[in-house]
């Protein structure tokens, strides 16, 4: 993987990585859980570790799983590509709709504090029970990491992986200072709308990929 040049890896890795944010930077249960612990400061690193290793694990097992399921059809390959641009124009397109409605993340306040298992459940509970994680982690982003050349597929994951440590990082230990930004329903429309306008330049990619083999 080491012996790839800087020129062939960096594309593979930033259009993951932005993939990667992309699918992950919403308003949902799992974000407001860590930007809670984040806020109370209670097992904020193991939070974070968990969430994180928890994606890179499936994000791995989706890309190396449907490499070898697709390496010898071609076929399907490229039609999984097709789908995967379709999802993520789709997806593009409901985050510009959101972009033009007010919208907050608030963090649950109040109650008392979670021992460090307690906390480890819910995380696993907010990241595992999500039957989104499995399309975005296996089937979306395992498809689109199949079709790159099996010399860079660990840069591919790596990519994806270092987006949700990013992000997760960001909520847990930037809580303090991020959650007055994240109740701003303009910051979000602002996100939705940078959102929307990456998926749609990776699905665009994608269909390149698809119908030119490149």
């Amino acid at each position: 993987m080491l012996t790839e040049p800087f020129a062939a890896i960096a594309p593979v890795y930033v259009k993951s990585l932005l993939l990667s944010l992309g699918l992950i930077v919403a308003i949902g249960a799992q974000n407001a859980f860590v930007l809670r612990q984040g806020l109370r400061r209670e097992h904020v690193g193991s939070v974070v570790l968990f969430c994180a290793l928890a994606d890179a694990v499936l994000i791995a097992a989706g890309v190396l799983g449907m490499a070898q399921a697709l390496g010898a059809q071609p076929g399907l390959a490229r039609a999984l590509a097709l789908a995967g641009a379709v999802f993520l124009a789709v997806y593009g397109w409901q985050a510009l709709r959101r972009a033009r409605q007010p919208q907050q993340l608030q963090a649950a306040g109040g109650g008392a504090g979670l021992p460090r298992a307690g906390a480890l459940a819910q995380a696993a509970a907010f990241t595992l029970l999500n039957p989104h994680v499995y399309l975005d982690t296996l089937l979306l982003v395992g498809s689109i990491g199949a079709q790159e050349p099996a010399a860079l597929r660990g840069w591919f994951i790596a990519g994806a992986a270092s987006g949700s440590l990013v992000w997760f990082g960001l909520l847990g230990y930037g809580a303090r200072w991020l959650a007055p930004w994240f109740a701003r329903p303009r910051a979000w429309q602002v996100l939705d709308l940078l959102i929307g306008l990456t998926m749609a330049v990776l699905s665009l990619l994608l269909v390149r990929h698809a119908l030119l083999g490149a």
